[in-house]
């Protein structure tokens, strides 16, 4: 009998038969105490996550900086698309008002409210201070560096609207003042639009105050050129 029990291989006493229940709970365990442990880390993880999340992306990878820049881009074509075309319809039309009109009588556009009658400013939009050409020359340069420095920071299209704007008319009227009799920095405007009881003026003089008006109201409405917004 005690051979067989050896051959079958029953367990000889109480602490062989408690081996393989205590193996057993010994692995549930470790089991349990490494889920508790996979269970804090996942915890830990997440709440690292939503940090992250509640701060924003970080700065230092220039994810929010490289999206800025081809909006920032787009307002600057804005910009010099409208100073283009601003400045181009103006010198057109004073090539041809210096061709055609020139020491001719006036057009009647409107029986005399208004007329096309060509003259040579040497004084500021609307024909005043023409005895500060150089001074106005001189302060259109400066306008158009400013704006031209001001396009860096530019987010906003109603300001590159109104900054193109700016832009072409001071080039335009710039043109004059350097290229036109009676010399460079000294030259006279040429204005043609004569509305009744008003100053002569032409297309640069239009562009320069309509960009000043919309700047106002964008100021008025609380709006910056990089775009920021100001509910005062």
């Amino acid at each position: 009998m005690a051979e067989a029990e050896r051959i079958i291989g029953t367990p000889d006493g109480p602490e062989a038969a408690g081996t393989e229940p205590e193996r057993s709970e010994g692995r549930a365990a470790a089991d349990e105490r490494s889920g508790s442990d996979g269970t804090r880390a996942a915890h830990a993880r997440a709440e690292r996550s939503d940090s992250a999340s509640a701060a924003g992306p970080d700065p230092a990878d220039g994810t929010e900086g490289e999206a800025a820049r081809p909006r920032g881009k787009r307002r600057i074509a804005v910009l010099f698309t409208v100073a283009v075309l601003a400045y181009a319809l103006d010198l057109i039309s004073k090539m041809i008002v210096v061709a055609k009109l020139e020491h001719h009588e006036p057009i009647e556009i409107i029986g005399d409210w208004l007329r096309f009658e060509a003259i040579r400013n040497a004084g500021a939009a609307f024909g005043f201070g023409e005895a500060f050409t150089i001074i106005f020359t001189v302060i259109a340069a400066s306008v158009i560096v400013v704006i031209i420095r001001l396009a860096r920071k530019l987010y906003s299209v109603p300001w590159a609207i109104a900054l193109g704007l700016l832009l072409g008319g001071a080039l335009g009227n710039l043109t004059d003042r350097i290229f036109r009799a009676p010399g460079v920095f000294e030259g006279a405007v040429v204005d043609f639009i004569a509305p009744k009881g008003f100053a002569v003026f032409n297309l640069a003089d239009s562009a320069i105050v309509c960009g000043g008006v919309l700047i106002v109201l964008l100021s008025f409405r609380g709006l910056d050129p990089d775009g920021t917004v100001h509910k005062d």
